[in-house]
């Protein structure tokens, strides 16, 4: 009689299976094992099965045998643990950038990374359909596109869009592309993350400034010959995580250094805000003084707003004057 031909794959299907169907509730004897292999089309001994496992454990597969009742084989530790992988998935969750769509394919390849009954411990906290989610399939390639162009030091051009209100049609949600949809030509040095959205990082050679771009906002990216300008504003010093404290919302404006009066129940607030290695100063019992650099922009005072009078900008005068004018508007 010939040889079953998937015979040579004995020891791959067994791998699969034990992957798939094992982890540290739930195992397979070595008769279920058997029967796993028999729907693969592959008859097999039970001595075989010891020796297959004792390959496998060999190789680097964490196969643990339990003995006694409700015992069997199963596989011990992974790459991902469980609670590794329930991370990730909320991390995909509340990523506006990553489309409904995406994140979903993204969350069944981390499923396969756990047993099936994980993968459905994993289904259980999956409620994309109820989050804020970007439209821009695009971006996910987007992203791998800008960190190419940033490796190789190139500029990139670009279509920017944002969206706008229209009445007088069915689809009163429409994208409106900014400089009536000439490309932008910028020289790309870092992506951020920033209240859960990605934000390119770029030199504008026209204006010599350093500005920053939604990536869900970003179409038909491509890179150019070009080489990268903008090396005198980019030096060793520059931190991406530190522009992005300074810019409330990724909303731009002049950056000073404003001496900010708090409560002392905030500084964990200020902390998380700027960082950890603030320079506070005690003001009096009740109160500390801090010195932090921002973009001074609404979007930084209606975060001194936020805190209800705990945080009051001391200095420089100009800076408080223009909060108190943004107030006065508010109120009219």
């Amino acid at each position: 009689m010939p040889k079953n031909p998937h015979q040579k794959l004995k020891l791959l299907h067994l791998y699969r299976i034990l992957l798939q169907k094992t982890d540290d509730e739930h195992k397979l004897s070595v008769d279920e094992l058997l029967q796993q292999l028999s729907r693969c089309g592959i008859d097999a001994e039970r001595k075989s099965i010891y020796s297959d496992i004792a390959a496998l454990q060999d190789y680097g597969l964490d196969v643990v045998a339990q003995r006694g009742p409700g015992g069997g084989y199963y596989v011990a530790s992974r790459d991902f643990e469980l609670p590794e992988l329930k991370l990730l998935v909320d991390a995909i969750q509340c990523s506006r950038f990553i489309t409904e769509k995406k994140s979903n394919e993204l969350i069944q390849k981390l499923e396969s990374l756990a047993s099936e009954p994980q993968a459905r411990a994993l289904q259980r906290q999956v409620y994309i359909a109820d989050r804020s989610k970007t439209v821009n399939e695009s971006i996910y390639y987007n992203i791998d596109t800008l960190h190419t162009a940033v490796s190789a030091g190139v500029q990139i051009t670009f279509q920017y869009f944002e969206w706008t209100l229209d009445f007088s049609g069915a689809e009163r949600i429409r994208k409106r592309y900014r400089k009536d949809g000439a490309r932008y030509q910028v020289s790309p040095w870092a992506l951020t993350w920033d209240d859960e959205n990605y934000y390119l990082i770029a030199y504008e050679q026209p204006s010599d400034t350093i500005r920053h771009y939604r990536v869900d906002k970003m179409e038909h990216i491509a890179l150019t010959e070009l080489p990268r300008e903008g090396q005198s504003r980019f030096r060793d010093q520059f931190n991406p995580a530190a522009y992005a404290r300074k810019v409330f919302g990724m909303f731009s404006g002049e950056e000073k250094t404003v001496r900010l009066r708090c409560e002392n129940r905030f500084i964990g607030v200020l902390r998380d805000r700027f960082g950890a290695d603030l320079m506070v100063q005690p003001a009096d019992e009740g109160h500390f003084a801090v010195n932090v650099t921002v973009a001074v922009s609404p979007q930084f005072f209606s975060w001194v707003f936020g805190l209800g009078g705990g945080v009051q900008i001391v200095d420089p005068p100009e800076v408080r004057n223009a909060f108190q004018q943004q107030l006065r508007q508010q109120l009219q």
